[in-house]
């Protein structure tokens, strides 16, 4: 039989390959060339009058670009895409073809955003697409391919504001724990082509954006911070979340003179008549394809929220809390006191994480029904935030993997004779881009048999944890072989989660 860690594997390949750039793109997008051309995305139809230009950015653009360059042909007049440094290199190596560009192709590559921050590079690309957009005429139509890290690979401040400025502000924010949305904001405020400023910059061409989302919900003007959406936030709101982490009073001179003259209210929708934002990809997308997996190896496979975040170590408790409940309805003990105990608990953690879209009630419901003996399969996805602490190697999702290993290893020990004791559970978190944090790994398996070994060899978890050293830990047993190591995967939908239960 196969173990856990390959079902898991299994699944989180599956996910990620029904949102590879190609097979997604191929499915959506169609070139209709007899009388006067036209562009048919997923069913709407856009008349090729003139010339027909492509601008990207984001780690999964280079595979939509090479898939688009191939369904466009020669009615393609120009493009330039934003990729991440080193990603046709990494590509290359690893034998992925398809989703590199043909030799001769039209399309202009500019690499950038080393370790995902906005750097000279990216700087200069995003100047490049900037110019190309400023150019359009009204029977032009401009391609506009948007993925997850796309906000680092666009980098455009309103001048006098400088990009080390701008990156300066960027990290204080992250370092006291704002969220990636928070983040988004207050960048897309000082941005020229972020909230909707390249759509803008367009005008009049007809523009179609292409987008992978890598944002919880799949918000429009949060995914790449939303250069071609109408932005739903003011330099209010971008002014209260620089309150809210206590830094109004010490910005750079540049970023108050911006903040000073910028208008009050976001750009009307109406002014964006001429966009088409069309969402391709997302992590619902990759989720059902896991399911659809899980259930062909037997497992009975149930959906908690393609939308969940919040702290790593509150979503790690939840998942802990859960794991508990379905070993005691494989021990047959579910309605008990213990169950009902753990029901209250996960309704009430589950409120305060407030993650969109869970039905927690719903889904306990389902997890009742499902019949003994039989092995479960529990997914997720979305993105989680840890507060940075150590000095230590990680990325959320080996530290949610390690958390959670802890916390079911804590709750064995404490349970005496628990029933968890009698199941075979494997936990793991992955990024669907292929890194997590500043790491080679995409993320990482664990188990509380893992932990329970750990202390064994006298490691001490916690200090590992409290270090946000959740990969130095990993690397520690079996040569990694705990951790999910994929490389880049040239696609990105967010992150996916996995808990695999079946009795021993």
């Amino acid at each position: 039989t196969m173990s856990l860690r390959e079902h898991a594997l299994s699944l989180f390949r599956g996910a990620v390959g029904t949102v590879r750039p190609a097979p997604m793109l191929k499915r959506a997008l169609k070139l209709q060339r007899d009388g006067c051309p036209q562009l048919l995305v997923k069913g709407q139809a856009f008349p090729v009058k003139r010339d027909l230009y492509l601008v990207g950015f984001g780690k999964a653009v280079l595979g939509m670009a090479a898939a688009a360059e191939e369904i466009l042909g020669d009615h393609l007049t120009w493009g330039i895409i934003n990729v991440p440094l080193g990603i046709q290199e990494s590509l290359q190596r690893a034998g992925m073809q398809e989703m590199l560009l043909k030799p001769h192709s039209k399309i202009q590559v500019i690499e950038g955003a080393r370790n995902n921050l906005p750097d000279a590079e990216a700087l200069q690309g995003a100047a490049a697409i900037q110019e190309l957009a400023e150019a359009l005429t009204a029977d032009d139509l401009l391609l506009v391919l948007i993925s997850g890290g796309g906000s680092a690979l666009l980098p455009a401040p309103i001048p006098p504001i400088l990009l080390e400025e701008k990156e300066e502000l960027t990290k204080l924010l992250a370092s006291r724990g704002a969220a990636i949305q928070e983040l988004n904001i207050v960048r897309k405020t000082l941005s020229v082509l972020k909230g909707g400023g390249l759509a803008q910059l367009a005008h009049p061409a007809r523009v179609v954006s292409l987008i992978l989302s890598d944002v919880i919900g799949d918000p429009l003007d949060i995914i790449a911070s939303g250069p071609t959406a109408a932005s739903s936030h003011s330099v209010q709101d971008c002014l209260q979340i620089l309150t809210k982490y206590n830094l109004l009073h010490n910005l750079p001179e540049s970023v108050q003179t911006v903040l000073s003259s910028s208008p009050t209210k976001p750009t009307a929708p109406e002014n964006y008549s001429h966009v088409s934002n069309i969402i391709l990809g997302s992590n619902t997308l990759a989720l059902e394809e896991a399911k659809r997996q899980a259930e062909g190896l037997g497992y009975a496979a149930l959906v908690l929220s393609a939308a969940v975040r919040g702290e790593v170590g509150r979503v790690a408790s939840l998942y802990c809390q859960l794991i508990q409940l379905v070993c005691l309805a494989f021990a047959g003990l579910g309605d008990g006191p213990l169950g009902d105990e753990l029901r209250g608990s996960l309704l009430q953690l589950a409120a305060e994480l407030q993650i969109p879209g869970l039905e927690l009630g719903k889904f306990l419901q389902a997890l009742r029904g499902l019949g003994p003996g039989r092995p479960v399969c529990v997914l997720a996805g979305g993105e989680t935030t840890v507060q940075l602490q150590g000095t230590g190697k990680g990325g959320r999702n080996q530290e949610l993997a390690l958390r959670v290993g802890l916390g079911l290893h804590r709750a064995q020990a404490t349970g005496g004779s628990s029933p968890q004791g009698r199941c075979d559970i494997l936990f793991f978190s992955g990024g669907t881009d292929g890194q997590d944090g500043p790491t080679e790994a995409a993320g990482a398996f664990c188990s509380p048999g893992l932990v329970a070994e750990a202390l064994q060899e006298g490691l001490d978890v916690e200090a590992f944890l409290r270090n946000n050293d959740s990969y130095t830990f990993f690397s520690q047993f079996q040569g990694g072989h705990h951790l999910l190591v994929t490389g880049l995967t040239g696609t990105n939908v967010m992150d996916i989660q996995a808990i695999l239960i079946r009795a021993m």
